[in-house]
């Protein structure tokens, strides 16, 4: 497929994504499966118009003086692809598959507006409901956090210590552009690409299928790092999902002591034992019950709470989220992480720690909710979590958000990484 067409095969599926209101990736799904003789790379390359019109679909909209799925593709091409018009137009003239040339008025508007012009909340890519929230928890700084959740992700991978070493998966993922990751001790970053690229497909590679590594993010890498596991203790991953913290914790602990993973939806847990078996992993424990939980209430050394949340700080990855999301969403998830901790609290061992994660940069599920949790939990005290990660990570890594040193926010425009939020919390002996 030329340009042209992978431009109308964009601007169907965010059509579809509008009207149907549904996730982005079940439309693209869609699209492929009634579109069979796209290749591969004319998948990836529509994938990456859709994907960057979502990162950016309110600048955009601005800028165009227009917000229909025809404008944000064109969109995307002149501002985040860096294609001139005349290269544009050159390229759809002849292809009977291309939309219409974009109008002498779109264009004029294009080159005519001026971005600050724009609402902040616009500039920054964000509902405006959620600016308030941004300003409280980045300051003067919350339009460069929101600008970079609108940016392209890179893809990132853990080295599963249990069977490699960095250098060695480096070496193996050689030809993908794998290089070690700034912070993260076991980490590896394949950059994004850019325009029609794809990201290399690493789990179709000899070294995932021999369990050398897994795909996770860096952030999600440093705060299962910063949970500070060791060899014989016992933890739990309260809310464990798919996962991710558990394999990398396990790996941290050497296969010595025990992991036990739980979660209250059981679909989200089962691709666990898929990738326990290729990790090599032998000392993880799968609850599917919270029943079964109970018995071992009061003796875990570490309480891992990976809370449900708004993922305000995956935008960069589920763009169509960012649209999605609704102050009552929000209420929602705040209701369910309150209730993980207070469940979560009662298997933490006296002196033992409970370390309380989420995957939103948003206060209101964050630092609100570990000085609210503190509050009405007398036995539980915050810890310096910025301590912990210059003695992991060096003074030389770059830092996180911490408005004292007792809570981590990591974000793009700081870390590199997705948003996540860490907070360590003692109980008292």
């Amino acid at each position: 497929m030329r340009l042209g067409g992978r431009l109308a095969g964009a601007i169907e599926v965010l059509t579809d994504i509008e009207t149907r209101r549904r996730p982005v990736a079940d439309a693209l799904k869609d699209w492929g499966l009634s579109h069979r003789f796209a290749g591969s790379g004319d998948r990836a390359a529509i994938g990456n118009i859709v994907y960057d019109a979502l990162r950016m679909k309110l600048s955009h909209a601005f800028l165009m003086d227009d917000d229909s799925a025809y404008a944000l593709g064109h969109a995307v091409l002149l501002r985040q692809w860096g294609l001139a018009p005349e290269a544009i137009a050159a390229e759809l003239e002849g292809d009977r598959f291309a939309p219409a040339p974009l109008s002498p008025e779109r264009l004029a508007a294009f080159f005519d507006r001026r971005l600050e012009d724009a609402a902040p909340h616009v500039q920054g890519d964000i509902p405006e409901w959620v600016q308030p929230s941004f300003e409280a928890g980045f300051s003067d700084a919350w339009l460069d956090e929101a600008r970079a959740l609108a940016g392209r992700p890179t893809l990132d991978l853990r080295v599963n210590t249990l069977k490699a070493t960095r250098e060695k998966v480096l070496k193996a993922l050689e030809r993908s552009g794998a290089q070690a990751s700034a912070i993260a001790r076991n980490g590896i970053r394949i950059p994004a690409g850019e325009g029609p690229a794809r990201l290399p497909n690493v789990t179709a590679d000899l070294a995932f299928q021999k369990g050398w590594f897994e795909v996770q993010d860096e952030g999600s890498q440093i705060v299962a790092d910063l949970a500070l596991a060791h060899e014989g203790e016992q933890v739990l991953d309260f809310c464990a999902g798919g996962g991710g913290k558990t394999l990398a914790i396990a790996a941290a602990m050497n296969n010595k002591g025990q992991v036990h993973a739980y979660d209250t939806d059981r679909k989200r847990l089962a691709p666990i034992v898929e990738r326990l078996k290729r990790a090599g992993t032998r000392n993880v424990q799968l609850h599917e019950d919270l029943s079964t939980l109970s018995p071992l209430a009061g003796r875990f050394d570490r309480v891992l709470v990976d809370a449900p949340c708004t993922g305000t700080g995956t935008w960069r990855r589920r763009p169509d989220t960012k649209w999605r999301l609704t102050d009552r969403n929000l209420a929602e998830r705040i209701a369910q992480q309150r209730q993980a901790l207070d469940n979560a609290a009662r298997f933490v061992r006296p002196g033992g720690r409970l370390l309380y994660v989420t995957c939103s940069v948003l206060p209101e599920e964050n630092e609100r909710q570990t000085r609210d949790f503190c509050a009405a939990n007398a036995d539980f005290t915050i810890l310096p979590a910025a301590e912990s990660w210059r003695d992991l990570f060096g003074a030389a890594a770059p830092m996180p958000r911490s408005p004292d040193g007792m809570t981590l926010t990591l974000t793009p425009a700081t870390t590199g990484t997705d948003g996540f939020f860490f907070c360590a919390m003692a109980r008292k002996s």
